[in-house]
């Protein structure tokens, strides 16, 4: 049975860019698809795979409870134009705000925790109010998606979701074929580290940029490449003027953004995440499938990602020094050792991150299965039952 799905996030790009295996699927099914998020270049992407698109006003990093409420306000008036079937969000605000107008209006609704975000990491009364939101927002849902076990045990241990509701996918996963492994880079060739991600604080950037120093001090041939955009919407973003001033020192590269980071990856020794905090790291995960040993703190997600010793190396957050000793540790091993911890990480992917695994997690809560699993008319019955 067909049905209308809205999927809705703090930014097109995240949708077209993560959630294209799910998107896929379902239009594979004959399912009318919607997205709902903040308008960017990503917008022709998501209508070349089938999605209509709608634009949501919304402030991403503010903390205005008026911008906010209006914020509900909006995807009460979105979800009654529409009627969907079902609701699917990512990020906080759409999976707060779009849970209390799913409830309102009788929708059910689907969120996946794909990481805490800065609200979690700074602790004190903005981590209270966002744990009372979150426990009375997801109250009445169903199911909750999260993308490590860690998370999920922080929100059953702080009674923010039920041990009925709770269930993990392995992050977005990954598609294998796409993601190949690629042989290392060339003996003679300098190491070369990689970061991927948001340029934001609570990736670890400050001391990403500070290990670099450290580690050319004694390596001086050693390459640490930056790729992501500046200007990003949050809080922590890093400031034109601080990259430029990284620039000028000489020990870091800023590549800019990469529509297909695949060549970077390939170019790159190791990949190196030194966030805060993560839900499933797509960085890591990528680089994992193919073949690239990898970096990261030992925090939730990456952890999760990550066999230290086997897959990589784990260190201490917020601490530059760790990381740049993780990074001498690694151009200490010898190639082959390289080589054999990238493989041992592909084949981790092959097994925990396929992002089948993920795409059927879905399609089970949304459609009958012969394992028995409840039918898109029997899970609306429920939630609406519930609200």
């Amino acid at each position: 049975m067909s049905a209308r799905i809205l999927l809705t996030a703090n930014s097109a790009w995240g949708i077209a860019h993560f959630r294209r295996p799910l998107i896929r699927a379902l239009a594979a099914r004959g399912h009318e698809l919607v997205v709902l998020a903040p308008p960017d270049d990503s917008v022709r992407l998501l209508a070349e795979l089938g999605c209509r698109f709608l634009p949501l006003e919304m402030d991403q990093k503010g903390l205005s409870p008026r911008a906010d409420l209006a914020l509900a306000r909006r995807f009460r008036r979105h979800y009654r134009t529409l009627a969907p079937d079902w609701v699917l969000s990512w990020t906080i605000k759409n999976n707060i705000w779009g849970a209390f107008a799913a409830r309102e209006a009788g929708v059910p609704f689907l969120p996946n925790v794909s990481g805490l975000g800065t609200a979690f990491l700074s602790g004190g009364p903005l981590r209270l109010i966002a744990e009372t939101l979150y426990a009375r927002a997801f109250r009445h849902l169903e199911h909750v998606f999260f993308q490590n076990p860690e998370d999920r045990a922080l929100f059953l241990a702080r009674g923010l979701v039920r041990e009925s509701q709770a269930r993990l996918v392995p992050g977005s996963g990954v598609d294998l074929t796409h993601f190949q492994p690629a042989p290392m880079p060339p003996a003679d060739a300098p190491p070369a580290f990689l970061f991927i991600g948001r340029l934001i604080r609570d990736k670890g950037l400050c001391e990403y940029v500070e290990a670099a120093r450290r580690v050319r001090r004694q390596v001086p041939g050693a390459r640490f490449r930056i790729l992501g955009a500046l200007g990003v919407a949050n809080r922590g973003a890093i400031a034109a003027e601080t990259m430029e001033a990284w620039l000028r020192e000489g020990h870091v590269e800023h590549l800019g953004v990469a529509e297909d980071v695949r060549p970077h990856i390939a170019a790159a020794s190791c990949v190196v995440l030194p966030s805060y905090r993560e839900g499933a790291p797509r960085a890591l995960i990528e680089a994992s499938a193919m073949a690239r040993p990898v970096i990261a703190s030992d925090v939730p997600g990456c952890r999760s990602v990550v066999a230290d010793g086997t897959t990589g190396i784990l260190c201490r957050v917020r601490d530059a020094a760790a990381l740049a000793e993780a990074c001498l540790a690694f151009l200490a091993m010898p190639a082959e050792a390289q080589a054999a911890m990238g493989l041992a990480g592909r084949r981790r992917m092959e097994a925990l991150y396929d992002e089948r695994l993920v795409v059927g997690a879905y399609l089970a809560a949304l459609a009958p299965q012969a394992s028995g699993a409840a039918g898109i008319d029997d899970l609306r019955k429920l939630s609406t039952t519930n609200t």
